[in-house]
C-alpha cells in the first residue's frame, strides 16, 4: 500500500502503463503467430501482408516504448528470413 498521494499516483500509473505494455506484446505475439503459420503453409502473399503488418506493429512498439529498438529490429530480420527460406524453397503462387 502506497503511503503518499504521489506513491498513489505512481501506482495508478504503473498500471496503466503495464495494461498497455501487455496489450502492445500480446499483439506483437499475435501478428508474429500469424505470420509463422502462413509462411509454413505456403501462403506467401499474404505471409507477404502479414510480415508488413508485423514489421509496422513493432515500429509502433519501439515508438511507445514497449519494445527496445534493437529487438525489434532483430525479430523484423528473422521474420524476413523465415519469408527468403520459404519463397526459395518454394516458388511464389
Amino acid at each position: 500500500m502506497p503511503n503518499t498521494k504521489s506513491a498513489e499516483k505512481r501506482t495508478r500509473s504503473s498500471a496503466r502503463k503495464a495494461a498497455r505494455n501487455q496489450a502492445v506484446e500480446s499483439r506483437l505475439k499475435t501478428l508474429e503467430k500469424k505470420f509463422l503459420s502462413l509462411v509454413k503453409e505456403g501462403k506467401l502473399t499474404d505471409a507477404k501482408t502479414a510480415l508488413q503488418a508485423t514489421g509496422s506493429a513493432y515500429a509502433k512498439g519501439v515508438k511507445a516504448g514497449t519494445v527496445k529498438s534493437n529487438t525489434a529490429s532483430r525479430k523484423r530480420s528473422r521474420l524476413q528470413l523465415h519469408l527468403n527460406r520459404a519463397s526459395k524453397t518454394k516458388p511464389a503462387a
